[in-house]
Formats: C-alpha cells, structure tokens, sequence
C-alpha cells in the first residue's frame, strides 16, 4: 500500500495546469497495512551508516499518472519519462500563461483596436456619439452610456488628461490594475479637473500643482470616460463631452494640441484578444512594449517559460508551437467554464437564484491574503475597466452588475426561446437599471434588429406591472403589447445578459432585494 501512496503524491507533482482548473478526484482509500518499500524500487541497505528511508520519500521505479507511465531508475528518470515531463511542463505553463496573460492581451486587444479605428496612443479619443452596438466588438460594454475610450502611452513621458464635470472616469495600466478614478468618484469630486499620468521612476520636472498625480507602471494605459445624457439630449451630452474631455503631452501643456475625436458608433472593428495561438503573439507585443519590471517577477517568469521574454524573439519551434496550440484550446475552455459554469459558491449571489457576481473578492480579487485567480480570469475574460465604484460598497455610489447565463431550471439561454425576468419594485437603483444581452462567443453585444441590445429603466414607453415591478421579455420576437418591454434574441445563438444598477442603493448591497431568475416561457 505505500507504492500507492507514493504514486499519488508523485501524481499529483506532475499534474498538468489545466488538470488543477477540474473538480477534485475522490481521494484514494486509506492503506490497511503500515507502508513498505517495494523491493525493486527500495533494495535495504547493507551500508554500515544505513537511515530508515520513510516510503513517502522514494520514487518507484514506474509510476502511473495522466501523462502516461513514468519510468526511474533509482530515482533518474529515463529518456521517454523525460519527454514527458517536459512536454506537460510546457503544455502546463501555456495554460496558465494564457489565463495569467488575459489581463495583458486584453488591453493589447484594445489598443490594436483603437488603431484599427484610427486613434492610437497618444493620437486620439473614440467616442460613441449614437452610443454602442453590436458593430464594434467589445467585452460587455452597454448601449446605455456615452464611451470615450483613449490609449495613452507614458514611454515618451507623463501624459494629461482633462475631463468634464459629472463623468465617470478611469485609467487602468496595461495588465488592468486599477490605477485611478476621474470625476464623480475622482478627486476631482464630479468637477471636472486634470490628471497628471506619471510613469515609475520619471526624474523630470511635474508641476506643482494644478494636476491630479496617478502613477503607472507600465507604459501603454488604458482610458475609459463614461457620461450620461443631459436631460435625454444625446447631441448636447456628446457636444458637452467633446468641449471638455483632452489627452496631450504635459510637455504641450502650454499649447495643447486640437483635440482629435473619431466617432466610433457604428464602426466595425475589434477590441477583443485571441482565443488561438497568436494569442501568444499578442502577449509577446506586450512584454515586448513595456519595461521589465512592468509585471511582477513570478508572471515575468511564467511567460518567460514558454519562451516570452522582453529582448529576446518569441520564435517557438514546431514542437512548441504545437504544445501552445493545444494549451490556448485549453486555457481559452478553462476561462470559459469558470465564466459561464462556474463552481465557486462565493461566485452566486443568491444560493437559490442564478444571478453571479464579476467581482468575486472586490476589484482586486482578493480574500483574506488570497489573490482569487478564478475570480480575476472571470472578470477579465468577460469584461473590461477595473475601478472600485463597480464593486461598490456605499449605497447610491458607484453601479453594480449581475450576470447570467441560464434560466431558472439552470439550462443555458437560448435565443429561439421565450423568457421573462421579473424585477420587484422599487428597484434599488439611485439613478437607473438596465438589462444588456451578449454574444456567448465574443462577449460584446448580441447581433439583433435591436440597436440597444437590451432595455433600461429611463426608456418612454417602459411599462411596470399593477404591483410596481417590472417584467422584462426576452425572444425572437415580442409578446403581444410587450414590445417596449422586449429584448430581441436570435434562433441559433445562445446569449447571456447583464443587470446593472447605477447607484446601487442598500436592499442591493444588503441583498434583501432579490432579482426574479430568468424564466422559461412556454
């Protein structure tokens, strides 16, 4: 019985990355009999100075394991055991280098998307001028909000940005680390103001005053401005946007530059990263652009382990661009399965409704000194922008989401069905609610006639039921005299949707207030 305690604990050392991501196995049973040393792997010996060698320490000389059988001989490996090996270890550090490397390639994805678009770093903001849609390919953005969306890059030196008063505003670096807010949740306190983005280590001289300093690590970093409309005056909310929103040198502070907007409503283009093996190319762009200590030293070696390595060609021979091949299947199902079926309990907000949250452990993910991998490869893989107000804690501040893929019964969307989802009133938002449907594939808006993607609670026509809820219907087509209350989806494609609460007030942060789950309609 101890070869088989022995086989367990050496299986469990050479187990793959993606075998860690399965439900455990059943432990083995427990041995009826003390352990002993097989002879062909253990010979007692007859050594003058012999120790008494505790079974757990030694290798037998075949162990049975995922990878197939394992070979020693006392304890060396042999030539096959060593292929093996080496083969999982880099098939194992491929998976986890694709879910560690989701913050990176993400805001690389945006990045190579707002060029495609026409306003690179440092050269431009796009701006959604009629507000989203399924054209342009982004994760879980809504077609609520005005977007104003900028890269700026702080290799050259620190860069300014000005916003307008009332916005809601981030800067994120590029692996999605929360760096700063702007507007209603910034320092400037919803006034507006100018923010100063440094990078580590500048030695040059700042002013003293007039700026709001955010520090970055990295070169490349992310900007996100949302605003709402002014008195449902989308024109005049845009125009007010484009007087007061500026990205320029600090070194042209004096002057600034005209400021160049490219309205991207309607636009097709893509901000989402690769689910194939250029996934990796994307990630060698970033390790490449940024400084070395732009990550920390663990990820800087798990990428390097996979031959990603700042200074050196990311040139993988075919036998690692073929184990990379399979280990981006594997991280990208990985990712998908902790989005769409995750097994967290902490992930649900309701033991008894499908409702789950994007922000397992907050907007760092963390819990008690635990970093929740699972939880930052979920939010990451699904959506963009980190800022603490979307996991907010104070009641009216901030907005909070809910998300799903499944119906009451726990069975996926599905776009040839008919559904409702029943909100009870009073809703718990301080200044409105909305329901956005996505595309399972690529995360952004779902492909309808519907130019929204969804509805909301400012929309004319909005109609609640005698009790003061609302039931929103969701289908290929409407139910009679529910139309304004109607999602479009599409047969053939399943869907997932997003319940947001701008100002989320405490029956929410409390969870007294339940959500209806998505329901069947037959």
């Amino acid at each position: 019985m101890g070869f088989r305690v022995r086989v367990v604990a050496i299986g469990l050392l050479i187990g793959s990355a993606a075998a860690c991501q399965q439900a455990p196995q059943p432990a083995p049973a427990p041995p009826s009999a003390p352990a002993s040393t097989p002879a062909s792997t253990r010979v007692q010996s007859t050594a003058k100075y012999a120790a008494e060698v505790p079974a757990s320490i030694v290798t037998p000389d075949t162990v049975p394991s995922r990878v197939g059988t394992l070979k020693f001989v006392d304890g060396l490996p042999d030539d096959e055991t060593v292929k093996k090996v080496y083969d999982n270890l880099d098939f194992s550090r491929g998976v986890e280098a694709f879910m560690a490397g989701v913050p990176a390639t993400s805001v690389e994805a945006l990045k190579r998307g707002f060029i495609e678009a026409g306003f690179p770093p440092n050269g431009g903001i796009g701006i959604t001028e009629s507000r989203s849609d399924a054209r342009s390919l982004f994760l879980t953005p809504n077609a609520t909000v005005i977007y104003q969306w900028a890269c700026i890059d702080v290799e050259s030196g620190p860069m300014v940005i000005e916003v307008g008063p009332a916005v809601l505003g981030l800067v994120n670096d590029a692996y999605f680390r929360f760096l700063g807010d702007m507007g209603q949740f910034g320092p400037d306190q919803g006034k507006g103001g100018k923010f100063l983005v440094v990078p580590d280590g500048y030695t040059g001289a700042l002013p003293k005053q007039g700026y709001h300093l955010i520090k970055t690590r990295t070169n490349n970093n992310l900007v996100i401005i949302r605003s709402f409309l002014q008195n449902g005056d989308l024109a005049a909310s845009v125009k007010t946007q484009k007087e007061n929103t500026k990205i320029y040198p600090l070194s042209a502070a004096a002057a600034p530059p005209a400021q160049k907007f490219v309205n991207i409503s309607g636009l097709k283009f893509n901000t989402v990263h690769a689910n194939d093996f250029s996934f990796y190319n994307e990630l060698n762009e970033v390790v490449q652009h940024e400084p070395g200590n732009a990550f920390d030293p663990d990820t800087v070696g798990l990428f390097a382990g996979i031959g990603i390595k700042k200074g050196k060609p990311f040139a993988p021979d075919a036998r690692m661009k073929a184990i990379l091949t399979e280990a981006v299947a594997v991280g990208n199902a990985t990712a998908r399965t902790i989005v769409f079926a995750p097994r967290d309990p902490r992930q649900k907000f309701f033991a008894d409704l499908q409702w789950a949250t994007g922000f397992l452990g907050g907007y760092e993910f963390f819990d008690n000194g635990e970093r929740i991998l699972d939880g930052r490869t979920l939010f990451l893989y699904y959506a963009t922008g980190i800022t603490p107000v979307m996991a907010p804690s104070k009641p009216g501040v901030g907005s909070a989401y809910a998300y799903t893929a499944r119906d009451a019964k726990g069975q996926y969307l599905d776009g040839g069905k008919n559904y409702k989802v029943t909100l009870p009133g009073p809703v718990p938002a301080a200044r409105f609610w909305s329901f956005t449907v996505y595309d399972n594939q690529t995360r952004s808006l779902l492909e309808t006639d519907q130019v929204s993607a969804g509805r909301d609670s400012t929309e004319p026509g909005l109609k609640q039921n005698a009790d003061g809820s609302t039931t929103i219907y969701f289908g290929p087509k409407p139910p009679a005299g529910e139309e304004a209350n109607w999602v479009q989806t599409m047969p053939g494609k399943g869907w997932n949707v997003i319940l947001r609460l701008y100002g989320p007030l405490e029956p929410w942060l409390k969870l007294t207030w339940k959500p209806g789950d998505i329901e069947l309609v037959n």
